[in-house]
């Protein structure tokens, strides 16, 4: 049953490496979500984030034969042909950038956050509700990647469990990271459009290579790092200065 010839192991080194690379998404979006919680509520709300996204994926996998059927094309608008996999693509599409205005928006000009010195939370079942339904989203992404690497199904479901434990290794220092720094949130927030604007390219037929998007992201990363560490240079001095010696 577990045959391990040298192109099933490639096989498994090559989907466990993209579905890293995918979960990487899938982790940004849940901390961004996860900062209107209260601090003590945080953690909680990224666990159950990552156990929606394993169980959806899990699910997903247990039904490879429906999931084929789901990526042929059943509905003609506009001269495009759209299957269930297009559909939901769009909609996720549309959802991440409507929460990413939403949260650019909050982020730049609610007064709360500043102004009166009162923070406004979200509720933690409408933040789950909303991690829920993009996990689903990526878990789509995340299965039909498994579904056109691999052959063998214990491949898929080791691929995804090896990427869930960097995913639960990484997350709260990814979510701390942007939690310390406004500017960060703000490319992580471009980051959720740009996504969304891909989902919905991609069910419209017009897919834009994911070498790309990531390639954009880590530019742009770059460039934030380095304004960070002007920033910091710039602190160090100014505070050197008013306090000599």
């Amino acid at each position: 049953m577990f045959e391990f010839t040298p192109e099933i192991i490639a096989a498994l080194l090559t989907l466990t490496a993209l579905e890293v690379v995918l979960g990487f998404d899938n982790l940004v979006l849940i901390a961004i979500l996860t900062e209107r919680l209260p601090e003590d509520k945080r953690p909680l709300a990224r666990r159950l984030g990552l156990i929606f996204a394993l169980i959806s994926r899990l699910a997903l996998l247990s039904l490879i034969f429906v999931m084929a059927q789901l990526s042929e094309p059943f509905l003609f608008l506009f001269g495009y042909a759209f299957s269930w996999r297009e559909l939901l693509l769009i909609a996720g599409g549309l959802f991440l950038l409507a929460k990413g205005t939403l949260e650019i928006h909050h982020k730049i000009e609610d007064k709360d956050d500043s102004g009166s010195g009162v923070k406004k939370f979200a509720s933690m079942q409408m933040v789950i509700i909303q991690i829920a339904i993009m996990d689903i989203v990526f878990s789509f992404d995340s299965v039909m990647t498994a579904i056109g690497v691999a052959e063998q199904l214990w491949v898929m479901v080791t691929a995804i469990l090896i990427s869930m434990a960097v995913m639960v290794l990484a997350i709260n220092k990814i979510s701390d990271f942007i939690g310390r720094h406004p500017t960060v949130k703000v490319l992580a927030l471009s980051y959720m459009l740009l996504i969304g604007m891909a989902l919905i390219g991609e069910g419209f037929h017009a897919e834009i290579p994911k070498g790309y998007l990531y390639f954009a992201m880590a530019f742009s990363f770059l460039v934030e790092i380095i304004n960070m560490v002007i920033r910091n240079r710039a602190a160090r001095r100014a505070s050197s200065g008013q306090h000599p010696g």
